[in-house]
C-alpha cells in the first residue's frame, strides 16, 4: 500500500466518510502535506464539510514534523510536483515565496479578511508585503506547569519567570517515585525541533548564532552556560531518554501527569487542559523564562501555515481550501462543536476580540507571549539575522539540523557539552565561508 492511501486510510478514521475518500474519480482532488500535530488532524476530521460543500477531495500526507520538512522542501526545490498545498512555517515562508517557489496569496476573497490575521503572523508569511503562506495557527512559547504541585511545594509560579526559578521548581516538584519529573523539555534533533527550543534557551541566556560579521558565535560563553544549564537540569529533573524526546512526546509526558513543568509551543494549552489530558484541571501558564540579568526570554514565533507549490495544476482548488481551513467560519465551526479552547489559536485578531474565547484561561497568555516575541531584535547583542529560533537564511536548516544533533548527542551522554559545541562553531563556520558569507 502505498504511503498516499494508507494516510488517506487513516484520515478517513478520523471523520472522512469513505464515499469522500473514494469519491468520483472526475472529482477534483487535492494533495496536502501536513504535520502530525493535534490541530492539524483535528482538521481533517472536518475536511467532509469542505468538500460537501464544494466538490473537491481531499487527500492528506501526514508526516513527523522532522520528516515533513524533509519531504516538502525536497519536492519544492526538485519541483517533484507531490503536492498542491504544502505546511510550512516562518523560515520557508519568505525564503520559498523570493525563490518565486511559491503562489502568492494575494486574491483572496473580502470576506477571508486578510487583514485581520494577526500582524505578527503575516509579516512573517510574506515577503516584500506579499502573502506567501496562510496561518492555519500561530504560536509562540511558554510554561506550561501543575498548580497542584507547585501549590504541594509551597512554591508560587511568577508570571514572568526566570531560569534560576524553573530550576527550583523543577527540583521541588521532582518525584522519581511517583513518575513525575520535575521538567520535560525537547531534546530531539531536528533544527524545528530540540534545535529551536535550545536556540530560545541561548537566546535567554545572552547567546547568539552569529555576531554581525557572520562569526559563528557557539565558542563564546553564554553558549556554555545556556547549555551547560540545559543538560544540568535535564539530568537531574528530566525524565529518561529525553534526548529525543519532541513536542509530541512532552505532550504525551504532560497529559499523562508525568512533568511537573514544560515549556513549550502556546498551541499545547488547548490538548493539556483537554478532555485526553488527565491533569486538566491542574495547568497553569506563564511566560517563557530568562535568565536573571538578562531581558530576552526564550520564547518563540511560529506559525504553522498553507502555502501553494508554484506549479501546482490545482491552484483554485487550494485556494479554497486554504481560504475554508484559516479563515472565520473554520473557528466558529470547531468552536461550535467542541468549545472555544480548541479552536487553533494566534492567527486573527478577531479571536481573541471574541468574548466568549476571552474567557478561556490560556488565551491572554499565548496572546502575550507572542507579542513578547520580536525576530528582528532576537538576542542581546546585535545580530545580522532575523528570526528568533532560527536564523531566516537558506543556509539555515542544513547546517542547524547538524548542531541539534551534536547537541542531542551530549544530552544522551555520547559527548561532552565542551564537544558539541566545538563541533557547532565548527560546522556553522564552514558552512558559512563554503556559502560566501565570509
Amino acid at each position: 500500500m502505498s504511503i498516499k492511501r494508507t494516510l488517506l486510510t487513516t484520515a478517513v478514521g478520523f471523520g472522512l466518510s469513505a464515499g469522500i475518500a473514494f469519491a468520483d474519480s472526475h472529482a477534483k482532488t487535492i494533495t496536502i502535506a501536513t504535520v502530525n500535530n493535534g490541530d492539524m488532524i483535528r482538521m481533517q476530521g472536518y475536511t467532509d464539510t469542505f468538500t460537501a460543500d464544494t466538490g473537491i477531495n481531499v487527500e492528506w500526507v501526514t508526516l513527523e514534523e522532522n520528516v515533513l520538512r524533509q519531504r516538502v522542501t525536497t519536492d519544492i526545490t526538485t519541483k517533484g510536483g507531490q503536492f498542491d498545498i504544502m505546511t510550512i512555517g516562518m523560515y520557508e515562508t519568505p525564503i520559498w515565496g523570493a525563490n518565486g517557489w511559491l503562489v502568492p496569496l494575494d486574491d483572496l476573497s473580502a470576506e477571508y479578511d486578510v487583514d485581520d490575521i494577526l500582524p505578527a503572523m503575516r509579516n512573517g508569511l510574506s515577503n516584500d508585503g506579499t502573502l506567501y503562506a496562510a496561518p492555519f495557527y500561530g504560536e509562540s512559547s511558554m510554561v506550561m506547569y501543575r498548580t497542584d504541585l507547585m501549590e504541594a511545594a509551597g512554591l508560587e509560579m511568577p508570571d514572568a519567570p526566570t531560569w534560576q526559578f524553573i530550576r527550583e521548581a523543577a527540583a521541588a516538584m521532582d518525584d522519581p517515585a511517583n513518575d513525575i519529573n520535575g521538567i520535560c523539555l525537547r531534546g530531539k534533533a531536528g533544527w524545528g525541533e530540540g534545535g529551536a527550543f535550545i536556540t530560545v534557551t541561548g537566546n535567554s541566556f545572552g547567546a547568539r548564532w552569529f555576531d554581525e560579521d557572520w562569526n559563528a558565535q557557539f565558542d563564546q560563553p553564554q553558549w556554555a552556560d545556556a547549555l551547560n544549564f540545559y543538560v544540568s537540569l535535564m539530568n537531574d529533573y528530566g525524565p529518561e531518554g529525553y534526548a529525543t524526546n519532541g513536542f509530541n512526546e512532552n505532550l504525551s509526558l504532560f497529559n499523562q501527569g508525568k512533568c511537573g513543568m514544560w515549556i513549550d509551543a502556546t498551541v499545547a494549552a488547548s490538548f493539556v487542559t483537554g478532555d485526553d489530558s488527565t491533569v486538566a484541571d491542574s495547568v497553569g501558564f506563564a511566560l517563557a523564562p530568562n535568565s536573571e540579568g538578562v531581558e530576552k526570554r526564550a520564547n518563540w514565533l511560529w506559525a504553522w501555515a498553507l502555502a501553494i507549490p508554484a506549479g501546482t495544476q490545482q491552484e483554485a482548488e487550494a485556494k479554497q481550501f486554504i481560504e475554508w481551513a484559516t479563515g472565520k467560519g473554520y473557528i466558529e465551526q470547531v468552536a461550535a462543536k467542541e468549545g472555544w479552547a480548541n479552536v487553533p489559536p494566534g492567527a486573527r485578531t478577531s479571536l481573541y476580540e471574541t468574548p466568549e474565547y476571552q474567557e478561556v484561561p490560556f488565551a491572554k497568555m499565548t496572546l502575550d507571549s507572542i507579542n513578547a516575541a520580536d525576530p528582528n531584535n532576537p538576542t542581546v547583542d546585535p545580530v545580522p539575522y532575523v528570526g528568533i529560533q532560527f536564523v531566516a537564511i537558506p543556509e539555515f536548516a542544513g547546517m542547524a539540523t547538524e548542531v541539534s544533533q551534536e547537541f542531542s548527542a551530549a544530552y544522551a551522554g555520547q559527548q561532552t557539552v565542551e564537544e558539541a559545541l566545538a563541533k557547532a562553531q565548527a560546522i556553522t563556520n564552514e558552512t558559512m565561508e563554503a556559502a560566501g558569507y565570509k
